[in-house]
């Protein structure tokens, strides 16, 4: 039996799909009755509404241990995806409950039930910081706790830290940590926000990098990692470093809707999540522009992918093609 958490989320939902296809069987963690209909939607896009009538959903969350317990009655495989993803600085708390003492209550159960290996989907935010001789990050760069860093990204890099304790303590562990995952049906979160906001028009772009990756490249990866031998070691999944500018777009473009014109300078952004922070306080609104994020838009940060593809020998799908499939999926339900 694999235990899925997050699994009506991006990544999980995905996941599921992905192990039923390959003869699994799955149990899955959920909070609301309402959060499951977004997976059975995914499944039905794809034709598969057979295979999602064989999920076995169990209530419960990771900050819930008696339900925890429950779940892991009879599994031997843990796929831990269920995180809280927020750049948003009242979310501090949460992020660390959820990120990481919900990890160490994963891992204390995958201990305390004899299961055969763990793996966590963490993130690139959690590597390390690049000195002044180094280019690339990999998962050999160096975590710098003098660097500045996000609450988001300590909370992973706190969880990777519970991760390493349970593999000392005799749990095999693998960790991924993919780059902004693109992936179809889940429109109202992590990336299918940027689809909904070029939907919507944005009139600005910024020249900044970071690495992408398909999400259907994140979960084979983690099926093949999770059957293979390998133990105890983390990977950067990555297909492309891409511009933000290339990446708005290639969306535009696929959904038919006019390009950014203006580029957003540093000194901008700058202004723009001043004001985000001072209407958020001013009218008790979510924040939609961090200080973090702001900064992110403007850096270009190059990650490498050569590990998995060395130990692997995986190869990713090119992220323009990626962008087309999505988009397209995206134009037919909006």
């Amino acid at each position: 039996m694999n235990l899925v958490t997050g699994g009506t989320g991006l990544v999980g939902a995905h996941l599921l799909l992905h192990l039923l296809q390959n003869g699994e069987k799955v149990r899955a963690l959920f909070r609301t009755e309402n959060s499951i209909q977004k997976t059975k939607k995914l499944f039905n896009q794809f034709n598969n509404s057979d295979l999602f009538n064989k999920i076995e959903w169990v209530s419960g969350n990771v900050n819930d241990v008696p339900s925890l317990e429950k779940a892991f009655e009879n599994v031997e495989y843990v796929y831990h995806c269920a995180a809280l993803i927020s750049f948003d600085g009242v979310e501090e708390e949460n992020l660390r409950k959820i990120n990481i003492e919900g990890t160490a209550n994963m891992v204390n159960c995958a201990l305390a039930f004899g299961v055969k290996k763990f793996c966590y989907v963490s993130s690139i935010a959690a590597l390390g910081d690049l000195k002044e001789s180094e280019t690339v990050i990999s998962e050999e760069t160096e975590w710098n706790p003098e660097k500045p860093h996000s609450d988001y990204a300590l909370s992973k890099f706190g969880a990777e830290m519970e991760i390493w304790r349970a593999q000392q303590e005799g749990l095999n562990c693998v960790i991924v940590n993919p780059g902004v995952i693109l992936g179809t049906g889940f429109w109202d979160s992590g990336s299918g926000e940027i689809f909904m906001k070029v939907k919507n028009g944005i009139p600005f772009y910024t020249k900044g990098s970071t690495g992408f990756v398909a999400v259907e490249d994140v979960v084979t990866v983690m099926y093949q990692l999770m059957k293979s031998d390998i133990s105890g070691e983390r990977f950067t999944l990555i297909s492309e470093n891409i511009v933000f500018k290339d990446l708005i777009f290639w969306i535009a473009e696929g959904i038919n809707i006019k390009k950014p014109t203006m580029y957003a300078k540093p000194w901008m952004t700058s202004i723009a999540w001043r004001l985000d922070w001072f209407f958020s306080i001013l009218f008790f609104q979510k924040r939609k522009l961090s200080r973090a994020t702001a900064t992110s838009l403007h850096t270009t940060v190059l990650y490498s992918n050569e590990k998995i593809r060395q130990q692997m020998n995986f190869e990713f799908q090119p992220i323009k093609e990626v962008v087309k499939k999505v988009t397209f999926d995206f134009s037919i339900t909006h």
